[in-house]
């Protein structure tokens, strides 16, 4: 069977930047352990994603359309279609003073946090330092191996898959055909989850929200 746009697919990979081999994320605790790469902050196991719908990067995404289940490919995407080109502006140039007040040594590779944007040290000289404010992966083509287990028929899964982009958690529920979340958010909020659901679920023809319990 093949996949198309809207489809809830259940999916394996392991994402390497294409230059150097690196594994940079994976879905398999196992082989995590193996390349001492496990980080016991991160989800491992298969993921649920909606075609077409920019759950990953746009490059895979794309590519995911009318492949076949139970089948493994290697999928090749260029930078522009990951995590983008290196932008020369997000380099800065600061004074390594500047760390020295705050009692940090800079050092080349040093991940800091600049008014909430991350960064990372690229050369520390003369009392000059170069932070480098592009995402890790800019500027890479990326690989990656990926196998497609099946298409999700049911509701419940695919609502939990999507909910969990918003909350991080499975905290939905179905009785009938509505839609039940226990969330206590914003209404703006809920009317962007409610449209989501519509669109992606129209099987769901009910969406409620309720506060959890403590």
């Amino acid at each position: 069977m093949k996949t198309k746009k809207h489809d809830f697919i259940e999916i394996e990979y392991i994402g390497k930047i294409k230059s150097t081999g690196k594994i940079f994320d994976l879905t398999s605790e196992k082989l995590a352990k193996e390349k001492n790469l496990y980080n016991e902050n991160i989800e491992y196991g298969p993921k649920i994603i909606c075609v077409g719908e920019n759950f990953i990067i746009p490059g895979l995404d794309k590519q995911l359309i009318g492949k076949e289940t139970n089948k493994t490919y290697t999928l090749e995407i260029p930078a522009e279609e990951a995590f983008g080109k290196k932008d020369p502006k997000l380099i800065k140039l600061v004074s390594t003073s500047k760390f020295k007040d705050q009692k940090i040594k800079p050092f080349p590779g040093l991940q800091i946090n600049v008014d909430g944007f991350i960064g990372i040290i690229r050369t520390v000289s003369g009392g000059r330092t170069i932070i480098d404010f592009n995402h890790p992966l800019a500027g890479h083509d990326l690989l990656y191996e990926i196998k497609i287990n099946k298409i999700i028929k049911d509701t419940k899964t695919k609502l939990n898959s999507l909910v969990k982009l918003f909350f991080k958690k499975e905290i939905a529920n179905i009785e009938k055909d509505t839609a039940i979340i226990k969330a206590d958010i914003p209404e703006k909020l809920q009317n962007i989850i409610k449209e989501k659901i519509k669109k992606l679920i129209p099987e769901i023809k009910q969406i409620k929200f309720e506060k959890e319990k403590k």
